[in-house]
């Protein structure tokens, strides 16, 4: 417009058309680049739209405000605000009819000139066109004119020079009488008609926001602010208004008119334009003087906050549509998130669309969706994603779920399998836990309850309390070197060997079994380390030889057999200075470690103890046997630190099922995040006190919930019961119990009903004697219980296991065949009932009919039972 930055208006009518305000009016058609209606001097707005311009009114000089008329019929009828006070009604030439003719060049004409500040169409009653105006001490700054009206012949003398000095000669296009006057001797900056009521009628005035109510113009409902520009509604929530007044927002709530609900704070710059998104609810921006940049706030709906951390109501952020300092915007009426920007210098036009934050959310099988506006997306896995996926330790612990990994109390060792058996870790943990278990019930046997509890305090706690060790000198064996090589025996350091895996049962040192247990796995070199470390070089050349013949075997293992074969201990010889120079060189580490126990002195075996890639199992165990009551504690100590500070599960071996052990899975789940691990880990035979450990429980509760979320009910069940067969104490105490309506007793003792402190669930037929008789009654007062909604038997009879043909006997010494293939099923003569309606029966015949139907069996009674439950239509994604 004439001496201030342009403005733009999209049409009311079609989606594609927008007018520019500046010192002329311009109509321009956005369309896609290419398209047959977007002409070739085109102006592009981005990559895929340009505007064609269709028209230019330049017969309006002094325009200060221009207001597009609401309805479709003229279609582009617009009114403008001029600097003497008039309003005058111009067309961009698209309409032609004897409506648009009759509407054209009419001018609205106040009594003093003064500038006209803003315009607004009545939305309901288009007819009906309000002009605020600046302040005059004799006159009214808000008028309301009726654009169907004539001329008044009451004119007054100051209206007619005013027609007379414009020109106009056509006495019927000039209107001085407005409908209503409003605001006296006061200014109006800023207008909008209240959605709610056309007759409302909201002003921004010199220092105050009012309200007029058209129905009653001698009262107004007004508070007094600065903040009196730019007011604006919201398009989805009628009762939130914005305005703004230098560089602050304030949010009005109309049915809270007091004060302003929230005041937005912008740069030091006073603020242009503030809009409401159209599209989106609660999404308002603004623009401040010489910026090329638009603030956007999203307004969140929120809780009643109930503590300190709560989600903030607003979220800002800014975007730039452009490098160029910005005129003006408006958001597109029905693309969602667009808006047209006008530069403020060279009137260049940009299109640009305002992008969401994008929510992520991962469900509990981890599919991966987010929210873009109104779209929602799923992420679909590819070629390329699927390894992610299955590494991902959620997908991990879900399958391993499935089959029942944890469970297998019986062969512990098998767990490592049920989890894929591809993790060396999970090996050794499990096959640890195997070895203690195994320890312990030959203890048990034994009555040694001191013993048992030391297996499970981890070797370094073992070694630590070693006493009566002897040093005893050992020769080669297959070897024609016969010197002694010094090691060291104690009962502590043979059941530390035993915990390693390197021996069996008994007292004897014999690890024959393990080593032809590493030859069926195909670990010759490991094979070959054990028996050398073990002083049987003619068993570890045997094993490489093996090992080089086997099918897909390395054939360098003859090399390394040969070069076995020529061990000499001198110091000076030429082998050990071979062996020295060239053993680093060998890509095995058990390859590795053989040659540096051959070329180490006695007591000095940092070649083998530090070689990180060598299993903690079999570095623990020659630690047992090669050091001295001095260096292995040390050594030990310095080890479990190293665990327990990368989160290693082969450090189990050393810390055992205590705090240390704790400390160590803490690392490993914050790691990994492997919950399902560390709580079967913590239960197997671990003392009291380390399961009720703050992060044992939050490991195990997190795990249930896990399983809920997936819905494996059952196998949370099972976990539940797995728990407390490992620790009693965590076993709840029955919370709910069936009483007698007449009497108040529990009625628990003679009926299969619900469990009464802890004795679980009472099965007549089941759990008890097949020919105890069934009780249908109260035991206390002999009133008879509730009977079944759907075959109206007194509760306490057994119901068969088939569904919906389940029926009671009312024969009292009738007996219960469990031979039959469709034995009695106890969760089908439960009481259930209906928390709304108050209805039930068997819970055998209630789920059966709930297949079926959606309202309560009882006649006349209207309760959907089963739609009460949320999780009532949720199917378990586990079998059972």
């Amino acid at each position: 417009m004439s001496g201030s930055k342009p403005d733009i208006l999209w049409s009311p009518h079609h989606a594609d058309r927008y007018v520019i305000c500046d010192s002329e009016l311009g109509l321009y058609r956005i369309g896609p680049v290419g398209c047959s209606e977007t002409k070739a001097g085109a102006l592009p707005l981005s990559v895929e739209t340009a505007a064609t311009l269709l028209a230019i009114n330049s017969d309006t000089p002094y325009m200060k405000c221009v207001a597009w008329y609401p309805k479709h019929e003229p279609e582009c009828l617009l009114a403008v605000g001029q600097a003497n006070g008039r309003v005058v009604l111009t067309s961009l030439g698209q309409s032609h009819n004897s409506k648009c003719k009759e509407l054209m060049g009419k001018e609205f004409v106040p009594k003093h000139a003064r500038q006209c500040n803003t315009l607004a169409w009545n939305p309901v009653d288009s007819n009906w066109l309000a002009a605020g105006l600046d302040k005059h001490r004799a006159d009214f700054s808000v008028l309301i004119w009726d654009i169907s009206s004539k001329f008044s012949p009451e004119a007054s003398v100051a209206a007619e020079k005013i027609r007379l000095s414009s020109g106009d000669t056509d006495s019927g296009l000039v209107v001085t009488k407005p409908l209503y006057e409003l605001g006296q001797n006061d200014a109006c900056l800023s207008l909008c008609w209240l959605p709610r009521d056309q007759k409302l009628l909201l002003a921004g005035m010199h220092r105050n926001l009012a309200i007029f109510d058209l129905r009653n113009t001698s009262q107004k409902t007004f508070v007094n602010t600065k903040a009196i520009q730019g007011v604006t509604v919201d398009p989805h929530f009628p009762d939130r208004v914005a305005s703004f007044f230098e560089g602050q927002v304030a949010i009005w709530d109309l049915r809270k008119f007091e004060k302003p609900v929230l005041t937005l704070t912008e740069q030091p710059k006073p603020l242009t334009k503030v809009a409401w998104c159209p599209t989106r609810m609660g999404l308002l921006a603004t623009l401040t003087r010489d910026s090329n940049i638009i603030r956007l706030y999203d307004m969140q709906h929120t809780p009643t906050p109930i503590g300190d951390e709560t989600e903030p109501t607003i979220i800002e952020r800014s975007v730039q549509p452009s490098n160029s300092l910005i005129g003006s915007f408006a958001w597109h009426p029905t693309s969602q998130n667009r808006m047209v920007v006008v530069s403020a210098a060279n009137r260049v036009m940009t299109d640009f669309t305002v992008f969401e934050r994008i929510s992520l959310a991962w469900s509990s099988t981890t599919s991966l969706m987010w929210a873009c506006g109104r779209h929602l997306y799923e992420c679909a896995e590819g070629v390329g994603g699927e390894g992610t996926v299955e590494k991902d330790i959620a997908t991990k612990m879900r399958q391993r779920a499935q089959s029942r990994y944890g469970h297998d109390t019986v062969q512990v060792w098998k767990n490592h399998l049920l989890a894929g058996g591809d993790d060396p870790q999970l090996k050794s943990l499990w096959y640890t836990l195997f070895f203690m278990k195994q320890y312990t019930e030959d203890v048990e046997q034994k009555q040694q309850g001191s013993k048992q509890a030391l297996v499970y305090s981890g070797i370094k706690n073992i070694v630590k309390s070693s006493s009566g060790t002897t040093e005893n000198r050992r020769c080669w064996s297959g070897s024609d070197r016969q010197t002694d090589v010094p090691r060291f025996h104690s009962e502590e350091r043979s059941l530390a060997l035993r915990l390693c895996g390197w021996i069996n049962r008994g007292p004897d040192i014999n690890v024959e079994p393990f080593l032809r247990s590493l030859e069926g796995e195909g670990e010759w070199e490991r094979a070959a380390a054990v028996a050398l470390f073990n002083l049987d070089i003619r068993r570890a050349i045997q094993i490489l030889n093996k090992g080089a013949s086997a099918e897909r075997g390395d054939l360098n293992l003859n090399v390394v057999a040969m070069a076995l074969s020529g061990y000499t201990d001198e110091k000076s010889s030429l082998w050990r200075e071979m062996c020295s120079s060239l053993r680093l060189q060998l890509k095995n580490p058990y390859l590795c470690v053989m040659f540096a126990f051959l070329t180490s002195e006695p007591g000095t075996y940092d070649g083998v103890l530090y070689e990180s890639s060598v299993a903690v199992t079999d570095r623990v165990a020659f630690a047992c046997m090669f050091l001295n009551d001095s260096q292995l504690p040390r050594y030990m100590e310095k080890l479990t630190s190293e665990m327990k500070e990368v989160g290693n599960l082969e450090g189990i071996l050393l810390t055992g099922l205590t705090k240390d052990g704790v400390d160590l899975m803490e690392s490993y789940v914050d790691r990994t995040g492997d919950v399902q691990t560390a709580s079967f880990c913590m239960l197997k035979g671990s003392p009291g006190e380390v399961v009720k450990d703050p992060r044992v429980q939050c490991w195990i509760e997190n795990y249930r919930n896990l399983l809920d979320a997936w819905r494996f009910w059952h196998k949370r069940a099972e976990f539940d019961i797995h728990r407390s067969k490992l620790d009693p104490s965590s076993k709840p105490l029955a919370q709910v119990f069936v009483s007698c309506n007449f009497c108040g007793k529990s009625i628990s003792y003679s009926c299969s009903a619900m469990p009464h402190q802890g004795r679980g669930f009472s099965q007549y037929g089941v759990s008890g004697s097949p020919t105890k008789s069934k009780v249908t009654s109260c035991p206390g007062c002999r009133k008879p219980l509730p009977r079944c909604a759907l075959c109206l038997m007194n509760m306490g009879t057994p119901v068969s296991n088939c569904p919906g043909t389940g029926h009671g006997t009312g024969k009292s010494d009738e007996k219960v065949d469990l031979t039959r293939e469709n034995k009695l099923a106890q969760f089908n003569n439960w009481f259930t009932w209906c928390h709304n309606c108050r209805h039930g029966g068997h819970a055998g015949h209630i789920l059966s009919w709930f297949r079926d139907h959606t309202e309560c069996p009882v006649s006349a009674c209207t309760c959907k039972c089963m739609q009460l439950d949320t999780t009532g239509n949720l199917v378990p994604s586990d079998s059972h």
